[in-house]
């Protein structure tokens, strides 16, 4: 299974890739990994119907905020967003380009994708390391008549500054105080569970939790579903157990009001609904308001704006939420209007 994902992997890069030579005049951009499937496809069919392609390095949230203030890439990419008064520090505007979620993935033998209900509670204990086994009292309560193996829970987590970790750790710390208290939030936290394993990018920790039997995870969702590994049923703010889909994330986007938070940077973890997933985000783009290549940023401007026209169907095959039009053009107006690119 590894080696097919990272198979996928790369020839996803280097259908971005294709060589540097063919690549002088189009968009660089940089960033987090949680959007890097759509990023991929929209960018294969830009490319098709413009001629124009996109050099992206998935590296992580952490990364993507490096190399914009950098000022090597024309944007960033970043799942945690960046605070406003940050932004206007740095000259640049942010704004969402794509909806997802993080997801609970675990190798069970004998369990599919989901088979096991977990609540926010104690997932946060799973992850404190206080629920060490996985036939432990609490979580065997919310699985009754399943037979669950006195097997050690090794914690799979990102090693990499990463905008899937602020959003996962914004949740946890949302539904746990212990967590809140503890390790908090942020785009890398210390670990406390004592198995606790680390890997680069959303691919990293997919790859070990393949690999590695009785791990626990967390990814985004279109990298569970590329390989196959299983999910848990978590249980919403409404107290439904829901599974991970664009569904069940555009349930707990739909009430989001992005422009009362500065920069749109808006956390929607843990949103009420019957059929909201409770670890729902958004992914941001960063940019410059006075960048430097004028000409590269409108075409990162024409990419996006092509991508919110034209890419739904795209995203929703992978189990994104795209923006909703309402959204994506009050973006254009109040947004894309802050970037000289005369």
């Amino acid at each position: 299974m590894k080696r097919l994902f990272l198979k996928t992997v790369a020839a996803t890069v280097a259908a971005l890739a294709f060589g540097t030579s063919a690549l002088a005049a189009d968009i660089t951009g940089a960033g987090a990994t949680f959007p890097f499937p759509i990023y991929a496809k929209w960018a294969e069919a830009y490319k098709a119907a413009t001629g124009v392609g996109l050099n992206y390095q998935s590296i992580g949230s952490s990364g993507g905020i490096r190399q914009i203030r950098a000022k090597t890439v024309a944007f960033g990419a970043s799942d945690a967003p960046v605070k406003g008064e940050e932004l206007d520090k740095d000259g640049m505007v942010q704004f969402p380009a794509i909806i997802g979620g993080t997801v609970p993935v675990f190798n069970l033998e004998g369990f599919a994708n989901g088979d096991l209900r977990v609540t926010g509670p104690v997932l946060a204990e799973m992850f404190l390391g206080k629920i060490a086994k996985w036939n432990d009292p609490k979580l065997a309560a919310l699985n009754p008549g399943k037979k669950l193996p006195d097997q050690v829970i090794t914690i799979v987590h990102r090693a990499d500054g990463s905008g899937t970790t602020f959003n996962w750790t914004d949740y946890l710390s949302t539904v746990s105080k212990e967590w809140a208290d503890g390790p908090g939030k942020g785009a890398a936290v210390k670990w406390p569970a004592p198995t606790s394993v680390g890997g680069k990018g959303n691919e990293g920790v997919a790859a070990n939790v393949s690999r590695t039997k009785g791990a626990l995870g967390y990814v985004e969702y279109a990298y569970a579903k590329r390989n196959k590994i299983p999910a848990m049923a978590l249980q919403n703010k409404d107290g439904n157990y829901v599974m991970p889909d664009d569904e069940t994330f555009a349930a707990a986007a739909a009430g989001a009001d992005w422009f009362s938070v500065p920069g749109m940077g808006l956390s929607i973890v843990n949103q009420p609904g019957a059929k909201a997933y409770p670890v729902t985000t958004a992914s941001f783009i960063l940019m410059y308001k006075e960048p430097a290549n004028k000409a590269e940023s409108a075409e990162v401007l024409k990419f996006f704006d092509w991508a919110f026209k034209n890419g739904k169907g795209m995203a929703t095959d992978l189990d994104y939420v795209p923006l909703p039009d309402a959204l994506t053009a009050q973006i254009r107006q109040r947004v894309f209007s802050q970037i000289n690119t005369k």
